[in-house]
């Protein structure tokens, strides 16, 4: 079903893979005539083109990337545009859409959600840029249909920014990398290694695109096969795919944690263009006659089987019938991972679940930029047809993903076939994939058409003993396990027919109701804020030395963002750093915050000049300890704050407040064995945060133990390869040296860092 290369691949023509040897060259040569090299062969990839065209810089292995457009949800533009204005943003340079569907429901916080639409529709009056009001269209669906197109580079504030399917490369990113393209500056990076995805057959009836993409994260998610590169679609089995199929295939692949993706174009791809009314954003896109890659991944459609991600990864992947076939098994199995995952904060099972040797599931979702496209919603009205969901406790909510596709499912009388099976459906959102929307009883098992199954999203409150947990599936197997009465079961044992349905796109419903500036800033505007809408907290440089209590220690294998700050109920907050910053942790750690707070009063005291021994009693025996060794350090150079340990921080969402919330508190640095994400190492930089790496197993230091760095600022400055720091034992008034390393940065990292924060090193006073 999907095999991964040991190396690199060879594509000739588009068509023919080969795999990396000393004969491959010959080969190469042979079928196409060319005496071509690996490096001029990487040329020859779609990604490179693209990344070539957007580079500003004299190399193509430093890339110093303009995107043509930027795009932003309500839970992330108000942060962006604050910092952006602090640091003397007077328009939008390039088309910057804001879209509102992830505090759409406007349902908790007072005012603040809706104050929170006024700010971003005033500020699109303002700097010119689109607003999307509430319930028009999730994030990436109305990129698609308004935004991409080939050869262009979108960047996005949300993980799933995804349009490879459209010949667009995008990129999800925290909002201090948008902020960055706002202010003229770039988005700098290592060339990134292109993996070739080879796709052959054509999926059976019932096969959607969550399983497919399901059966790739499965394959490639535990051992880093894309990690940070670039999945490039390719081969014979492309034109056996819709371009609704390759969507849903494409936006999952945020999930692999590759850095983007992207798709050769076709007639279908043209024709979602000629839909759309945008005739003129298809080009051709396809490799070139010989082109290398740095890996290659195999993938046979016609060997893909329904697919279900257990509790609570979607790399968590098994099929259908598999899972049905071992049920016992699996389930214990899927327990203990949730012993890791949940900290045995909660009795966890799913093996209740089990009826007369059956799985039984209580609630199913289609929703969002995943599995609230169109051909998605078709097939499953057409799998529910004829059939109703019961009257016992099993519901089915559907979610279409733009207001655009709901008018067509109207017109063909696809909502009406799902209505009639009592079904509900619902106005374009994003809450189910984050957990504001549909939130199960507790105990509960939902099966959903969306992107994440984090611990956490779906309402779960492990400190008040509320659990409740999530399965990734297919449109499709969805509706079959809701025809079957919340029966698990897989689409392909369905037998009826499922139609393909012509799509006419009506551009009358954008027209009529979103905001487009078309570029022209109208500076008399007044920006409309709300009570909630705080500026950032002032934020000190670099000093010479820093003091870091470690305030929370994570030994699990990964560290999610929505472990770092909640998703769900804190998503009213994001306008307000520090009411927000409260929730940091709350799930993982609930002492964290009173933690950083404590250490947070000697920082706080030294930079208003006083000395931070009469704000925290642990400074004066800490420092006591620490000038034996070092003699000039003083609470005039040495900052005072705090750090985490975890693992490998940072999976999942790009939401920039997994690491603001922490610098709002007074963190300073991370120390990790590595990060799960570049984005997620990208925010702590961008918040003046050392993303700090320890080698795994050398752990000197615990929970509330202080470590003391000198010379820090130095060694940012000078570029040190080793940086020495000591655990500081004040008992045994004594110091154990161990080393840190802060990876790859640029030259503009190190000054944000330096100057202790993207807004910092931007500010207009």
């Amino acid at each position: 079903m999907v095999k991964l290369y040991n190396g690199g691949a060879w594509l000739i023509d588009g068509r023919e893979l080969i795999a990396d040897s000393h004969e491959a060259a010959a080969e190469v040569k042979q079928k196409t005539g060319l005496e071509i090299g690996k490096e001029e062969a990487a040329r020859g990839t779609m990604a490179y083109g693209i990344l070539k065209a957007h580079n500003t810089s004299d190399s193509m292995d430093k890339l110093k990337i303009r995107f043509d457009k930027l795009t932003s949800h309500d839970i992330t533009f108000v942060g962006i545009i604050q910092t952006a204005r602090a640091s003397g943003l007077e328009k939008f340079p390039m088309p910057y859409v804001l879209t509102n569907c992830h505090n759409s429901l406007c349902a908790v916080g007072g005012t603040i959600n809706e104050d929170d639409h006024m700010f971003g529709l005033t500020c699109a009056k303002r700097y010119g840029g689109v607003y999307v009001p509430p319930h028009q269209a999730v994030i990436h669906q109305y990129a698609r249909e308004m935004l991409a197109g080939v050869g262009k580079m979108i960047l996005g504030s949300d993980s799933h920014t995804r349009y490879g399917a459209l010949g667009t490369m995008a990129m999800g990113e925290g909002g201090p990398e948008l902020v960055k393209q706002l202010l003229n500056q770039t988005y700098d990076i290592n060339r990134p290694e292109v993996v070739a995805v080879y796709l052959t057959g054509e999926p059976a009836k019932g096969v959607g695109p969550q399983d497919v993409a399901l059966a790739i994260i499965g394959a490639v998610f535990g051992n880093g096969y894309v990690k940070n590169k670039v999945m490039e679609f390719v081969g014979p089995g492309v034109k056996s795919l819709s371009a609704d199929f390759r969507i849903g295939i494409d936006v999952m692949t945020t999930e692999t944690t590759c850095l983007s993706s992207i798709w050769e174009t076709d007639e279908q791809i043209k024709e979602w263009y000629d839909i759309h009314g945008r005739s003129e954003e298809y080009a051709e896109l396809k490799p070139g006659k010989a082109a290398y890659y740095d890996g290659a991944i195999t993938v046979d459609l016609s060997k893909v089987r329904p697919m279900i991600a257990m509790p609570f990864h979607p790399s968590n992947t098994y099929t259908i019938e598999e899972l049905n076939a071992n049920l016992t098994d699996i389930l214990a199995d899927v327990e203990e991972r949730a012993k890791v995952s949940l900290d045995g904060a909660v009795d966890f099972t799913l093996r209740n679940k089990v009826k007369d040797g059956k799985l039984m599931v209580d609630q199913g979702i289609i929703a969002g930029c995943a599995g609230g496209g169109f051909e998605n919603i078709c097939a499953a009205a057409d799998i529910l047809k004829g059939s109703y969901i019961g009257a016992e406790g099993f519901t089915l909510s559907v979610y279409p993903a733009s207001m655009p596709v709901y008018m067509e499912l109207i017109r063909n009388g696809k909502a009406a076939d799902i209505l009639e099976t009592g079904a509900v459906m619902k106005t374009a959102f994003c809450g189910p994939c984050f957990g504001a929307g549909d939130t199960p009883a507790n105990n509960a098992f939902s099966i959903r058409h969306s992107t994440r199954n984090f611990p956490n999203r779906e309402g779960s409150k492990l400190q008040n003993g509320q659990i409740a947990s999530v399965a990734l599936m297919d449109a499709r197997s969805i509706a079959a396990t809701a025809a079957n009465k919340g029966v698990l079961t897989a689409a392909t044992d369905f037998d009826g027919e499922i139609g393909k349905y012509q799509y006419h796109f009506d551009s009358n419903i954008y027209a009529n109701r979103v905001f487009d500036s078309k570029g022209v800033a109208d500076e008399s505007v007044e920006i409309q804020f709300g009570p909630n809408i705080k500026d950032w907290p002032k934020m000190g440089a670099l000093p010479e030395n820093l003091v870091l209590r470690v305030a929370a220690e994570i030994h699990d294998p990964v560290t999610t963002t929505d472990e770092l700050i909640p998703s769900g109920e804190t998503s009213s907050y994001r306008s307000n750093p520090l009411g927000l910053a409260e929730f940091t942790l709350s799930r993982k750690d609930p002492a964290y915050v009173g933690r950083a707070k404590d250490i947070q009063k000697a920082e706080t005291a030294r930079m208003a000049g006083e000395h931070p021994c009469q704000a925290h009693p642990d400074v004066k025996p800490v420092m006591n300890v620490v000038k034996k060794t070092f003699a000039d350090a003083s609470h005039d150079n040495t900052g005072f704050g705090s750090t985490i340990f975890a693992v490998k921080p940072g999976d999942g969402s790009a939401r920039e407040q997994a690491a603001s919330c922490q610098k709002v508190l007074g963190g300073w640095a991370n120390i990790a064995n590595e990060y799960a994400t570049k984005r997620y190492r990208s925010n702590l930089i961008n918040w003046g945060m050392l993303p700090f790496l320890i080698k795994e197993g050398e752990l000197p230091f615990r929970n509330l133990d202080y470590i003391f760095i000198p010379d820090i600022k130095k060694a940012v400055e000078e570029k040190a390869d080793v940086i020495k720091a000591y655990k500081v034992d004040p008992e045994a008034e004594d110091l154990q040296e161990f080393e840190l390393t802060l990876g790859e940065l640029t030259d503009e990292e190190r000054q944000i860092i330096l100057k202790g924060c993207l807004i910092n090193y931007n500010r207009v006073d």
